[in-house]
């Protein structure tokens, strides 16, 4: 008969929950961030995110429980800060070449603040977006190319951009110039984001070439 003893699943203890400052879990994601950016996901492991953060494997599991939850908050978090900065930029009711002008300035600002997570979702995105916790990605991007879009057509059809541009070609290129930037800039650099926002845009808006 039975006799409703418990099994070694039932009296195995659970890990105690540590909740770490928020300084701390913030950290711990920055060093998270670096190991993924240079290494990629998948060659990274929680051994590594450790040994980076100076502590045992097993003690991360106590903040979090896998290295996907760590890549998840990184993004989410970087994602979510730089939708209020550009939400804030599209309600602003700015004339197309101004909203164009604060858009980058917000990305190079973003770049600043979030490089390394700039720097994943540049390798990562793609393939992470295919499994249903990362999807938000995919729908990020959408939402990133309508507004863009958008603001080109916008000044096209006021013809304060050329009436001759290739819509896409430019967004793609604007896109991709802007966030390359995360391989090199380093925080704390010669140059503020904001400056670089300023000399990129001088570049793009008025060209490099000697006005006669």
């Amino acid at each position: 008969m039975p006799t409703n003893k418990p099994t070694n699943q039932q009296t195995a203890k659970k890990k105690p929950q540590v909740t770490a400052s928020p300084e701390r879990r913030r950290e711990l994601l920055d060093t998270a961030a670096e190991v993924f950016a240079a290494q990629g996901y998948n060659a990274t492991t929680v051994r590594k995110i450790a040994d980076a953060a100076g502590m045992l494997a097993g003690s991360l599991y106590y903040h979090f429980d896998s290295k996907e939850s760590m890549l998840d908050e990184i993004l989410s978090a970087f994602l979510n800060e730089l939708w209020q900065g550009y939400d804030t930029v599209l309600a602003a009711g700015l004339g197309p070449r101004e909203t164009i002008e604060a858009l980058v300035t917000e990305s190079f600002r973003e770049i600043d603040q979030h490089r390394a997570a700039v720097a994943i979702y540049q390798k990562e995105a793609r393939t992470l977006s295919a499994q249903p916790r990362f999807h938000y990605l995919s729908d990020s991007q959408q939402k990133f190319e309508k507004a863009w879009l958008g603001t080109l057509e916008r000044g096209v059809a006021a013809k304060v951009f050329r009436a001759d541009l290739d819509i896409r070609l430019t967004y793609r290129f604007v896109r991709d110039t802007v966030w390359v930037a995360a391989s090199w800039y380093r925080p704390g650099g010669q140059h503020s984001p904001e400056e670089i926002a300023r000399q990129y845009l001088s570049m793009v808006l008025d060209g490099i070439a000697l006005r006669t």
